[in-house]
């Protein structure tokens, strides 16, 4: 005969251990970031990112006031983590033309047309937004994104691989240039593939900066 078992007590709800609120935001902003890559920044709801952290929706509106400011967060950490690796690629290689030839292959491959997706889906956020903290962070990344190209080209004319000359107008018209092939990449209107846009880049340079 074996005894019984005594019945299970329920724990305490303040003796349960909680994740940190700033944790279980950031599980939140994870799991959002692969919605958005796969439907689009306007398909996304509250309930599927809930659904995809594996939390309720109220422990979604408990830590985010909407549904804007979560997938604002999840495209932000996407693209500053792209941009992050992009850039110490960079910076390891051995001369400034190496540098922005790693970076033209690395901006156009066959798995950055998620990335190029959600880029976009972030400007057109900022369109339809009044946060001025949040425009402030797109014009603050654009301007970094801008410092760096400026800075491994002025790095290739310092090691003696590029002619010189105006490297502010190079950067704007490289940036545009990416933004543009990007999009054209996307809509496929008229089809591009990922090696004729780096192939139109690496022309760009050369043309540009000799």
């Amino acid at each position: 005969m074996t005894a019984a078992k005594s019945p299970r007590r329920a724990v305490a709800a303040a003796d349960r251990t909680r994740q940190p609120t700033e944790v279980r935001r950031r599980l939140i902003v994870e799991a959002a970031v692969p919605l958005i890559a796969e439907r689009g920044y306007a398909s996304v709801g509250v309930r599927d990112v809930a659904a995809a952290a594996g939390v309720s929706v109220g422990t979604v509106t408990y830590h985010f006031g909407s549904v804007q400011e979560i997938l604002s967060e999840a495209m932000v950490l996407h693209i500053e983590r792209y941009y992050a690796e992009l850039m110490e690629a960079t910076r390891r290689a051995e001369s400034g033309s190496e540098a922005l030839g790693l970076l033209i292959d690395a901006l156009f491959t066959e798995h950055t047309d998620r990335h190029w997706r959600m880029w976009f889906d972030y400007w057109n956020a900022g369109d339809q937004t009044t946060d001025d903290a949040f425009t402030r962070g797109q014009a603050q990344r654009y301007e970094a994104w801008h410092l760096h190209i400026r800075s491994l080209a002025e790095r290739g004319v310092t090691d003696g691989d590029f002619t010189g000359g105006d490297l502010d107008g190079f950067t704007l018209r490289f940036v545009a240039l990416v933004d543009g092939l990007a999009l054209q990449r996307l809509r496929q209107a008229p089809p591009l593939t990922t090696e004729d846009a780096r192939r139109h880049l690496h022309r760009f340079l050369r043309n540009e900066l000799g």
